[in-house]
């Protein structure tokens, strides 16, 4: 009798403790101050309104409720978990600066741990500060002034290799899409940790790093999925045949024993040329180096730093698959999409062609390229309108309230002068949509127009990006440590290629769709398995 007690006694205080998590979700759901505002109804309450972002053509649903719900709304996450939508400058700007209290969901972080490890866009608080502290002056402008020449070299080869194509036939078709991942890739092994892919000559051999790279990235589910979500809720479904945990075992293996064999060969070589030049040690001062991780590692090296200060071998090792990730597909999207907008303007591709020819070499230097004002202007407004990430998501660490730049009325008529937002409440930081914004960019924000950066609107002053009034590198203190590398990259092809080549869409432009999961790239609609493409026709461009 005594055991049938015990274990009722245990079914009930389950019981009730299942209850008690239930009524604590609900809670959280309906409960949580952002009701007061209005929002999209949620067609399942497992997905909510997350199925509506798998559409291949979803970049325009964010648009269509801002116009519809005003300048903040909120919609749904998996099992109904609110997320806040806002265009204010000012609230975006809170969330961006105060990055502890704001961090990226923790399945998101759990999903980016499995393929940068504890790299700088993982790490948090205090680590993040150290990390970015030792990798600042691999990124300042002298650096990348000195890595220009592997932006333009690359450049070239990429030019060699369509104009190879063209031949006798004075004109072919290219994957413009295909072909720039190529030579971004083969860039920032170059320049970031001296390892050369060979993407762009390389034969049907596949290389080790970047198939194990890629089948990390593979493996990860699109945010728009539930599978990111269940595998955080319940751990063990990593482990099943089948799970993630299986799945990346092998790659993550691969990155690591790679990882660990470059960070090693530059520690010889480092040591080397200090005891080549009878040094007692490197110092910070002693940033003399061709690569992103050579440099990081000798400031990480520097007799002259406290031990506490330096980085691990696995945060240093960490930093590999980080620029793979952050330097590699960005840059090569971004410039896809300038074809894309060139092909449809071909007056704007001639003024900028025009231009570029006024610069008689091959070869420019970086501060000849950022002297170039109309290049400037393409490079924004592409990078405005064709933003490679569309929008990020942070999830508040405590209650909180978001300051507002200006009042708004709720749906039950109230007036707020500030969003009221509870721990766990997720919210969108819609890059894309505020670059879009008629209040912000006027009338014509949906057209492709550089000179609009001659006289750019004086509402842009608020929004808080690290560059160009944008968010394509966000802002704050995790804002994109390497936007000067990017840019200075992607002034060098388009430099190189306009100057080269006539460009025109090689299919109907009602054939190019837009596909936003991790990055917004563009497919043909007519063939989807094959995948990211923008086919192009090229052809070389004589002068009169």
């Amino acid at each position: 009798m005594t055991l049938s007690f015990d274990i009722l006694g245990i079914l009930f205080a389950g019981a009730a403790y299942l209850v008690w998590r239930l009524y604590r979700y609900l809670n959280f759901v309906y409960g949580t101050p952002l009701r007061v505002l209005p929002g999209p109804p949620a067609p399942s309450w497992v997905y909510g309104n997350m199925q509506e972002f798998s559409n291949v053509e979803n970049t325009a649903l964010p648009d269509q409720w801002f116009e519809k719900f005003g300048k903040h709304f909120v919609d749904r996450d998996f099992f109904m978990g609110p997320r806040l939508w806002t265009l204010d400058p000012r609230a975006i700007h809170h969330v961006l600066t105060h990055s502890v209290d704001y961090p990226s969901p923790p399945e998101r972080r759990e999903a980016l741990l499995q393929i940068v490890g504890r790299g700088l866009l993982f790490v948090q608080g205090e680590e993040h500060r150290l990390q970015r502290r030792i990798l600042n002056p691999a990124f300042g402008p002298a650096q990348v002034r000195d890595l220009t020449e592997i932006f333009v070299r690359k450049s070239i080869e990429l030019r060699d290799v369509w104009l190879a194509l063209v031949g006798q036939s004075g004109t072919a078709r290219v994957n413009a899409s295909k072909d720039l991942s190529r030579m971004t890739l083969d860039v920032i092994g170059l320049a970031g940790f001296g390892y050369d892919f060979k993407a762009l000559t390389a034969s049907d051999e596949p290389n080790e790093l970047i198939t194990a790279f890629r089948k990390l990235h593979s493996a990860q589910p699109a945010m728009s999925s539930i599978k990111m979500f269940l595998r955080f809720s319940f751990p063990f479904l990593k482990f099943m045949p089948g799970g993630m945990a299986t799945t990346i075992k092998k790659p993550s293996e691969v990155m690591q024993r790679i990882g660990t064999q470059i960070v090693e060969e530059k520690k010889t070589a480092i040591r080397r040329e200090a005891s080549e030049k009878k040094l007692a040690g490197v110092e910070r001062k002693d940033l003399h180096g061709r690569d992103l991780l050579t440099l990081l590692m000798k400031a990480n090296m520097a007799k002259d730093i406290p031990d506490q200060q330096r980085l691990s071998d696995a945060a240093v090792i960490g930093q590999i698959p980080t620029l793979l990730t952050a330097g590699h597909e960005t840059t090569s999207t971004a410039t896809t999409w300038t074809l894309y907008a060139l092909c449809k303007q071909p007056t704007i591709q001639q003024k900028l062609r025009e231009e570029l020819l006024s610069l008689h070499t091959d070869t420019p230097t970086m501060d000849e390229l950022s002297a170039l004002p109309y290049l400037d202007n393409v490079v924004r407004e592409t990078l405005r309108l064709y933003s490679p990430v569309t929008m990020l998501v942070r999830e508040a660490r405590r209650d909180d309230a978001l300051p507002l730049s200006e009042s708004f009325v709720d749906r039950f008529g109230n007036v707020h002068n500030e969003i009221r937002i509870a721990r766990g409440n997720k919210v969108v930081l819609p890059i894309l949509a505020l670059h879009r914004s008629k209040e912000i960019w006027g009338k014509n924000a949906l057209e492709f127009r550089p000179e609009r950066w001659e006289h750019p609107p004086e509402a842009i002053t608020a929004v808080p990006g690290v560059w160009g009034h944008l968010l394509t590198f966000i802002g704050g203190p995790r804002a994109c440590i390497g936007y000067r590398f990017a840019l200075v990259e992607f002034k060098a092809l388009l430099f190189t290629l306009i100057r080269a080549f006539e460009f025109e869409l090689a299919v109907p432009e009602e054939d190019i769709l837009v596909e936003s999961a991790r990055l917004q790239r563009p497919k043909v609609r007519s063939m989807p398995e094959q995948g990211f493409q923008l086919p192009l026709l090229v052809k070389p461009y004589r002068t009169s």
